[in-house]
């Protein structure tokens, strides 16, 4: 009983207890609950701040106490923590970067970056630098943001090559990196960020893994510059490659959605890019990629399954108990799958309110998610020396990064030509 209690006071279970007491305050009492603030020119910009101010220091205090860990000094810490947080997240708002898919961690790691390279960071603004506990509590409130509505929306075509080009393009840049000599920690995450759905995915897989903080945060960064060349690049393909193999407008319509929306790595970008091209290819781009976003829990799990059953240290496969696997595994993992089956569930029996033709519980699950993620990027970027940031071992990442992209926009569009150009007309 004693070591059932100690190991439920670790940090992944902690988390994963924070994480439900936020979820069940976003399905329970969604109105009474601050949004992120778009602009401090109003009194319910500042009282929205101070609320969620209030929220994520009752869930660090209360980890604290979990985890038996000393608070003191942890509220001004906090505070300065917090307000970094809040910048990255309001330039993020900003309509000309929102629009080339810059989200809010990008900043968070840039102004950490600025403020550890160029000023000392005093004792008392240590405590609450802990990347660690926020990335954990972002990944389980992402669980459930990611509905099976989702996948049932894409219909079979767009589930199978969502499968498709995740696996491909996930071996591929494994196999790649892994050969360029990339450590197999951020070789995953690499993988899982350029094939499943860019940030979101890296950030998850690093959890799992136990990557290094500064190669995530590296990668973070490549995803989110990447995409701005993206965003133009992919319709001007599409409009120069496609027709001259698809004669049917709406088909070529399709594929582009299709081969768009496996692509590239941010949902804006995607539905930026898709836009250009035309309305159904934005559609079916917006719903592929929402495909391939689900696929973000099921590839962790394995992920985590895999290394579960590895040795420490040791570079082939061993036969361990269950009960070895159950130790190393990642519990917020757990977490993770069931805030999206809970959440799924309850959609799917219209338990959700609608506003603005939004689910209001899953968005909000979804601001928690991003909230904490920006907290845990600030810290990152507290935590970096930029030296080590365009080390000669970052330039492998960079260019295992930009070839799996090559064949990512080459394997996707062979995929989506098949299910959509050929496949599916014959279907129909």
């Amino acid at each position: 009983m004693k070591n059932t209690l100690a190991s439920l006071r670790s940090e992944d279970w902690v988390v994963t207890f924070a994480s439900i007491l936020l979820l069940a305050a976003a399905a329970l009492i969604p109105q009474w609950l601050p949004a992120l603030p778009k602009n401090f020119t109003s009194a319910a910009g500042w009282i929205d701040t101070l609320g969620l101010f209030l929220i994520v220091a009752v869930i660090l205090y209360l980890g604290w106490a979990l985890l038996g860990r000393s608070a003191k000094g942890l509220l001004p810490s906090l505070a300065a923590v917090f307000v970094i947080s809040l910048a990255a997240q309001f330039v993020a708002t900003i309509p000309q970067v929102a629009y080339y898919g810059f989200e809010s961690v990008f900043f968070s790691v840039i102004f950490g970056l600025v403020i550890r390279n160029l000023f000392h960071i005093p004792e008392w603004m240590k405590p609450a630098i802990q990347s660690e506990y926020y990335i954990k509590i972002g990944v389980v409130c992402l669980g459930a943001t990611i509905l099976f509505s989702d996948v049932m929306k894409s219909g079979a075509f767009g589930l199978l090559q969502a499968c498709a080009v995740v696996a491909i393009v996930w071996f591929f840049a494994y196999r790649l990196s892994r050969r360029r000599g990339i450590e197999q920690p951020t070789a995953m995450i690499l993988s899982s960020g350029l094939s499943i759905c860019g940030v979101s995915a890296a950030i998850t897989t690093a959890r799992v893994v136990g990557g290094d903080d500064r190669k995530l945060s590296y990668i973070v960064s490549l995803i989110l510059i990447i995409v701005v060349p993206m965003i133009y690049l992919m319709p001007w393909l599409a409009e120069t490659v496609l027709p001259l193999f698809i004669d049917d407008p709406a088909v070529r319509q399709e594929v582009a959605g299709a081969w768009i929306g496996g692509t590239i790595d941010t949902t804006s970008g995607v539905a930026a890019s898709s836009a250009i091209v035309g309305e159904l290819a934005n559609q079916h781009a917006v719903i592929i990629k929402g495909a391939q976003n689900v696929l973000i829990g099921v590839v962790a799990f394995f992920i985590a399954l895999y290394l579960s059953t590895r040795r420490t240290g040791a570079d082939h496969a061993s036969r361990p108990s269950l009960g070895i696997v159950w130790e190393k595994f990642p519990k917020f993992i757990i977490g993770f799958v069931a805030a999206s089956l809970v959440f799924s569930l309850c959609q799917s029996h219209g338990l959700f309110h609608v506003e603005n033709g939004k689910l209001v519980e899953p968005r909000i699950a979804k601001m928690f998610s991003t909230l904490f993620f920006s907290l845990a990027f600030v810290c990152v970027g507290l935590e970096t020396r930029l030296k080590e940031i365009v080390s000669r071992e970052n330039r492998s990442i960079l260019w295992a990064f930009l070839s799996a992209q090559a064949f990512n926009i080459v394997v996707t569009l062979l995929i989506a030509w098949l299910f959509f150009g050929v496949l599916k007309p014959l279907w129909a």
